[in-house]
């Protein structure tokens, strides 16, 4: 799935370091938080060894070899990647194994499209292959379709609704256009996929159609494919169109794990299927039914690249009162909505000192198609990653905490092998889950780092310690300066597999990758080997430079004496979002914040504590005794829980973190304090004062808990 579209979700808004030194090979110049002096000499040394075993041939070798055929999850071909992956953790040496879920994961059995008036056009709704592209003509590739659409035949007159936003149908109101009964074209790009039907859905449309302008993501551009990285007319984007923002993970087992016998809903009862047949389309087939289209001329902003004139569609009645024409379109989709396995494959390297502290890393490795860049260029990364701490365990390093490695299925049908193994181990997981790493699709683009704030100043020190693969300078001072000269990371929505653990249990979170610059082919047939290695990243040096940072984090978190959170610029953050509500522009009268504030106030001057106690503390922290270590760490880590609230969010009650969330109406995209933000949106003025209680409770607890870890602190 990853973040498409996603550069708010996801993007690093950067700047020059606060006090940290740049990036050396001098252990002395370097400052590690959470190690004594001693510590951190040896863990230097341990991690510039680290650093220089991730290959780049071998991360090339990966991707080519599990590109080579598609791997959609459900399939033979799926179960057959997991197998592969588990064989090369076991023979790294590691101790591995596969547990298996089931989720319903579609397919699809029929796809129609034609125009039925004024012309009669049956459009092709495929991908051809590419000369000199062997990937694009090997079998076993799914159509182009939408998982969990509706089954529906259907024919009705078709309106353009630009990117299918809430604002667009209403600027379509304006004009007279209503899309009750009616079958609504949109582009790709703005919001999540499945946020489309579903807003077309409560606006009364009957069918939904999802197409790739090339103003997007084609010639318009760039070059399109094979001659440069842009979509190919033909290409299509597949996706999911599950209700992300409800709740992700098999819809018919919400809130508990789906193994084989356990408790189902019917098709029926699941919330997060859409109600309406939704196909997805190529520029070349979309180009036909908006050249179709009358009515009035769309705005400019809506206009793509197509050489037409787009229209919007007929309106209620032509100037003399009479029925304006309209191009007709049927459309008929149905879905085998089969039950069918998931294969996470997981491995583990013990910790010594604190076996029941646990750091995740995860990457998933199923693909809509071929996958070479959608996931495989972030698991390959990961494989090199779990090879390289296979090598160090080896050569004589133990970790202190233990490290567990994951490459999820089922992610691209709506996070279901993530969610599914959260759910069944989600008691254990609150107990001893410390940190979880992310990535998925990664590129030669810029670093983007998005996640829980209490890690941001850990984040900026991992990026000083590792070198950029064009430059050769450290990440972090090849990044851009922000506005106020500060590094930021931005905060999540959804997306990728990082949000069971973030947003459902209140794991700290991380989310580390390069840009991926893979807009034409994502989520097509073209998405393979030859694109990849061509255009995605050319010598998979940053694929290195991936597997470079996900080892130095893992390294860090589960080696520090102390875990490496820090509560400043945690706070300095939740005061930022509590501005930005009180900005919005809406006629309500918003929440009154005052008391937000206070306690906001208050997580400032303990972190302020916290950090001077650590510095205080530092040189003796060797010295202290593992119990009181755990005692400590058990309390940092428990930071982020603070934020949960139950029930959660309002009308989405799986979503329980009350800072962090996806956008009703955004899908990937985060909403900041989302149960007050989107209530005073939407001018609920009751939901938003109750959701601001609810947030001045979660602070408060954060506020209480860093509070005790000065106090533990003090007694080390």
């Amino acid at each position: 799935m990853k973040m498409k579209f996603r550069t708010a979700c996801a993007a690093l808004a950067i700047a020059m370091p606060l006090a940290l030194h740049p990036a050396t090979d001098d252990p002395v110049a370097i400052s590690l938080r959470g190690f004594d002096p001693v510590a951190q000499a040896q863990e230097i040394k341990w991690e510039q060894q680290a650093r220089a075993i991730p290959d780049a041939a071998r991360i090339g070798e990966f991707i080519r070899k599990y590109s080579s055929q598609a791997h959609l999850a459900g399939t033979p071909q799926s179960k057959q990647t997991a197998e592969g992956i588990l064989a090369e953790l076991r023979e790294a040496g590691l101790d591995a194994s596969i547990e298996r879920f089931e989720a319903l994961l579609p397919l699809p059995k029929t796809r129609i499209l034609e125009i039925t008036a004024p012309v009669k056009v049956r459009l092709k709704l495929e991908e051809p292959p590419i000369p000199g592209d062997p990937g694009s003509s090997t079998g076993g590739m799914v159509p182009p379709f939408n998982a969990y659409s509706a089954d529906g035949n259907i024919t009705a007159p078709l309106v353009y609704a630009n990117y299918g936003l809430p604002e667009d149908y209403d600027l379509l109101a304006t004009h007279g256009i209503d899309v009750k009964g009616k079958i609504v074209i949109v582009r790709y790009g703005r919001s999540f996929r499945g946020t489309k039907p579903k807003v077309a859905h409560e606006r009364g449309a009957i069918g939904c159609i999802i197409y790739s302008d090339p103003r997007d993501d084609g010639f318009f551009q760039g070059d399109a494919y094979p001659k440069g990285p842009w979509r190919p007319a033909a290409g299509v984007q597949r996706g999911s169109i599950l209700d992300l923002p409800l709740y992700p993970g098999d819809p018919l087992s919400p809130g508990w794990a789906s193994e084989a016998g356990s408790k189902r809903l019917s098709i029926g009862e699941a919330q997060t299927i859409m109600e309406i047949p939704v196909l997805p389309i190529s520029a070349a087939d979309a180009q036909p039914l908006l050249a179709n289209l009358t009515g009035p001329v769309a705005p400019e902003s809506w206009r793509g690249a197509l050489p037409i004139t787009y229209h919007l569609g007929p309106v209620a009645s032509d100037s003399h009162g009479g029925a304006a024409q309209s191009t007709t379109v049927h459309m008929a989709v149905a879905m085998d909505n089969s039950t069918r396995p998931l294969y996470d494959v997981i491995a583990r390297i013990p910790g010594s000192d604190f076996p029941d502290q646990w750091v995740l890393d995860g990457n998933h490795h199923d693909a809509w198609v071929h996958g070479a860049s959608d996931p495989l260029s972030g698991a390959a990364p990961l494989m090199e990653t779990a090879r390289t701490l296979a090598a160090l365990t080896r050569s004589g390093w133990k970790p202190r905490r233990t490290i567990l490695l994951a490459f999820w299925d089922g992610e691209e049908f709506g996070l279901a092998g993530s969610t599914e193994w959260m759910e069944k181990h989600a008691d254990e997981l609150d107990h001893k889950l410390i940190a979880y790493l992310n990535a998925d699709s990664s590129g030669k683009g810029r670093l983007n780092i998005g996640g829980s704030h209490s890690l941001e100043a850990f984040a900026q020190e991992i990026t000083r310690d590792v070198k950029d693969p064009m430059t050769g300078k450290s990440l972090e001072s090849t990044l851009e300066a922000g506005p106020n000269h500060d590094f930021r990371i931005a905060p999540l929505g959804s997306g990728s597999d990082y949000t069971p653990f973030l947003q459902h249990l209140g794991i700290a979170t991380l989310d580390v990758r390069f840009a991926s610059e893979d807009g034409g082919v994502y989520h097509s047939d073209y998405d393979d080997f030859n694109w990849f290695s061509r255009f995605g990243d050319p010598g998979f040096v940053h694929g290195r430079a991936l597997s470079q940072l996900h080892v130095t984090a893992l390294m860090r978190f589960a080696d520090s004496a102390v875990l490496p959170f820090e509560f400043g610029r945690l706070a300095a953050t939740l005061r930022r979002y509590t501005d930005e509500i009180d900005r919005l522009p809406v006629q309500m009268q918003k929440p009154d914040l005052t008391a937000l504030r206070a306690e906001i106030a208050r997580v400032q001057k303990a972190a302020a504590d916290l950090n001077s106690t650590y510095s205080r503390s530092l040189p003796s922290l060797g010295e202290a005794s593992t119990d009181k270590l755990a005692a400590l760490n058990q309390v940092l880590f428990s930071t982020e829980r603070a934020f949960i609230i139950d029930p959660g969010l309002p009308g989405r009650p799986w979503y329980r973190h009350s800072i962090y969330a996806p956008g009703v109406y955004t899908g990937y995209a985060a909403k900041t304090m989302p149960g007050i933000r989107e209530a005073v949106e939407a001018g609920k003025a009751d939901e938003a004062r109750v959701q601001a209680a609810q947030v001045v409770s979660a602070v408060h607890a954060l506020g209480d808990r860093v509070t005790e870890a000065v106090r533990l602190f003090g007694q080390l």
